[in-house]
C-alpha cells in the first residue's frame, strides 16, 4: 500500500514474534479457543488441570517510562534506549505466551516459570542500566528501580481507574481467575483469531452507537479548551490524509534512535522526514504535506486496520503482521487538524519542537489515567466513547477524536516521561500550577469502515487501532502525537487568530 520508512528488524525479535504469529495463523486459534472456554468451565477434575494454566490473556508490567521524573538531558538517549528494550522484552514474552497455550494448559506454573520469571531477570538488568545512565549523566537514579521488574499475568477485562495496576489482581500467571468473568468472553469457545493469534479485538470491545448516551464520556482528559469567553478563535491546518503513504513503526518522541520503537505502524501527515533518527534540524528542513508550507509540524497516530485477511506491505514486518497488527490499513477520508483557544485567557505561542502525546498506547495494562482519544460516528458526535469501538448505522462513518493538552510549563519542550511539561485545563478551563495556556490541538479523523458483524459473542471482520501486541488491540489504547515545527511567523499568526476570535487556516 505504501512505504514503511526506515523499517529495520531485530533478528531475535523477528524470530520470536514471527514464530508466534505463524503459530497463531496455523492453528493457534484453536489453542486460544480452549483458553476462552477454560475460563468458564465447571471446576470438574476433568477440566481443572487445563484451566489452571491457560487463563492469562496478556502480560502487565509497570510502565517505567511513566515513573521517571528527573532524568538529566544528557542521559535521556541511553535511558530511552533501555526503555525501548523493556518494551521489546514484553513483546517477546507476550509472543511466547501466545505460542505456548498447550504447554500452559498442562502446567499451572508454566507461565510463571517459563515466561514471567525470565522476563523479570531481563527487566532487572535493563533497569540497572537505566540507573547507570542516569548516574553517568550527573543525576540521582531513583532508589529501588528493581521493584518495577516484576510483571504479572492478566485477563482480557478493561483496566481500572488509572492506578496502573491494570488487572493485577491476577496471581502472577498461576491462573486462579484470569479476569474473564464480565470480560464479554462467555461465548468465546469458538472465538476466531482474526489472523493475529486471538490478540483482539473481541466482541465486547464494540458498542452500537445508539447504545451510547449523549454527553456521557466521563474522563476529564481531553476537555475542549475553548468556549464562550477567553480566546475564541481557531486555526485549521490543512495537511491531507497521508496521501504520500508515509508509514513507519518508529516513535521519535518516546523512542528516539530506536528502530520499531512503537511496535505498531503510524500514519503521518505534515512533516515528511519523521522517523526514529530525525533530528530537530532534519524536521526543520523537511518537506511538509501541509498547504501552509510554514507548518512542518508532524502529526501522527496509529493506523486503523480492517482485520479482513489483507496482506499489507508490513504483513511480515515488526510493527506490522509479525506483531499482530494485521489486515488492511484504512486511510482516513478526513483529517481535521485544528488549534483552538482557552476559556479563561489568551493563549501564548508554542515553542518550536514542543512535543505532546495525548492518550496512552498502554492504557489497557497501565490503567485509564492517561486514556483520552474517543470514538464516535458522524451524525452522533455528541456520543463519545473511549473504551469501545463503535458500530455505526448505514451511511454513518467512524470518527476518532483527540483533544491535546493545552497548558505548558513555560520552559520545556519535553520531559522525562513526555507528559509533565504539559497538562490539560482544569474544569473551569484555566491552567493550574503556573502553566500557560497554549493553542489546543484537536484532531478529528473520519473513516469509511465496513461495519463489523457481532453475533453470538463473536465479531467478524473487526476494525482496530494498531498497538503494542500485549495491549490486545483495545480501543482505550488509541493515542495521538504531535511535534510543533511551525515557523515563528506562522505560530504568531495562529496565536493572533485565536486571541482575536477569528477562524483562519
Amino acid at each position: 500500500m505504501g512505504r514503511n520508512t526506515r523499517k529495520r528488524r531485530s533478528p531475535l525479535a523477528t524470530k520470536v514474534v514471527a514464530g508466534a504469529a505463524a503459530l497463531a495463523v496455523g492453528g493457534g486459534g484453536l489453542v486460544w479457543a480452549n483458553f476462552y472456554a477454560s475460563a468458564h468451565e465447571s471446576d470438574s477434575s476433568h477440566h481443572r488441570t487445563r484451566s489452571a494454566g491457560a487463563q492469562v490473556a496478556t502480560i502487565q508490567c509497570p510502565d517505567v517510562g511513566q515513573k521517571l521524573r528527573n532524568v538529566p538531558r544528557g542521559a535521556r538517549p541511553g535511558v530511552d534506549k533501555e526503555l525501548a528494550r523493556l518494551d521489546e522484552q514484553i513483546t517477546e514474552a507476550y509472543a511466547r505466551l501466545a505460542s505456548t497455550r498447550q504447554a500452559q494448559s498442562g502446567d499451572s506454573a508454566y507461565v510463571q516459570n517459563a515466561i514471567l520469571g525470565p522476563l523479570k531477570s531481563k527487566r532487572t538488568a535493563a533497569l540497572d542500566r537505566i540507573g547507570i545512565n542516569i548516574r553517568r549523566g550527573g543525576g540521582d537514579a531513583p532508589g529501588g528501580l528493581d521493584r518495577f521488574a516484576e510483571c504479572r499475568g492478566m485477563g482480557a477485562d478493561q483496566p481500572g481507574n488509572g492506578d496502573g495496576n491494570g488487572g493485577q489482581d491476577q496471581d502472577n500467571g498461576q491462573g486462579q481467575d484470569g479476569g474473564q468473568d464480565g470480560g464479554g468472553q462467555d461465548d468465546g469457545q469458538n472465538q476466531g483469531d482474526n489472523g493475529n493469534g486471538a490478540a483482539g479485538p473481541f466482541a465486547d470491545d464494540f458498542v452500537d452507537i445508539n447504545d451510547v448516551q449523549p454527553n456521557s464520556r466521563d474522563l476529564e482528559n481531553g476537555l475542549a479548551a475553548n468556549g464562550d469567553g477567553g480566546s475564541t478563535g481557531s486555526f485549521t491546518a490543512v495537511c491531507g490524509v497521508n496521501e504520500n503513504n508515509l508509514f513507519n513503526s518508529d516513535n521519535l518522541i518516546v523512542a528516539p534512535g530506536v528502530d520499531n520503537g512503537a511496535h505498531h505502524t503510524h500514519d503521518y501527515v505534515g512533516n515528511q522526514n519523521n522517523n526514529a533518527f530525525s533530528s530537530d534540524d532534519d524536521l526543520a528542513g523537511a518537506d511538509t504535506s501541509c498547504q501552509n508550507q510554514g507548518d512542518k509540524s508532524t502529526y501522527y497516530w496509529p493506523v486503523l486496520r480492517l482485520q479482513d485477511g489483507t496482506q499489507e506491505f508490513d504483513a511480515n514486518d515488526l510493527g506490522g503482521g509479525a506483531e499482530g497488527n494485521v489486515g488492511k490499513i484504512l486511510k482516513a477520508t478526513e483529517a481535521e487538524i485544528k488549534f483552538v483557544g482557552n476559556q479563561q485567557s489568551d493563549v501564548v505561542a508554542m515553542p518550536k519542537f514542543l512535543r505532546i502525546i495525548t492518550g496512552d498506547a498502554k492504557a489497557f495494562t497501565n490503567g485509564v489515567a492517561n486514556a483520552n482519544s474517543s470514538f464516535s460516528c458522524t451524525g452522533f458526535e455528541d456520543r463519545q466513547v473511549t473504551d469501545k469501538y463503535v458500530l455505526c448505522p448505514e451511511g454513518s462513518q467512524v470518527v476518532r477524536t483527540s483533544n491535546f493538552q493545552s497548558c505548558w510549563d513555560g520552559q520545556n519542550i519535553d520531559s522525562a516521561n513526555h507528559r509533565d511539561h504539559v497538562a490539560f485545563v482544569q474544569q473551569d478551563g484555566s491552567c493550574a500550577n503556573g502553566f500557560q495556556a497554549i493553542p489546543q490541538l484537536q484532531v478529528r479523523l473520519v473513516y469509511d469502515v465496513p461495519a463489523p458483524t457481532v453475533e453470538n459473542g463473536q465479531v467478524q471482520n473487526p476494525y482496530a487501532v494498531d498497538g503494542f501486541p500485549e495491549q490486545l488491540h483495545k480501543p482505550i489504547t488509541d493515542h495521538n502525537d504531535f511535534i510543533n515545527v511551525m515557523d515563528e511567523n506562522l505560530m504568531n499568526e495562529v496565536v493572533d487568530c485565536i486571541n482575536g476570535g477569528e477562524d483562519c487556516q
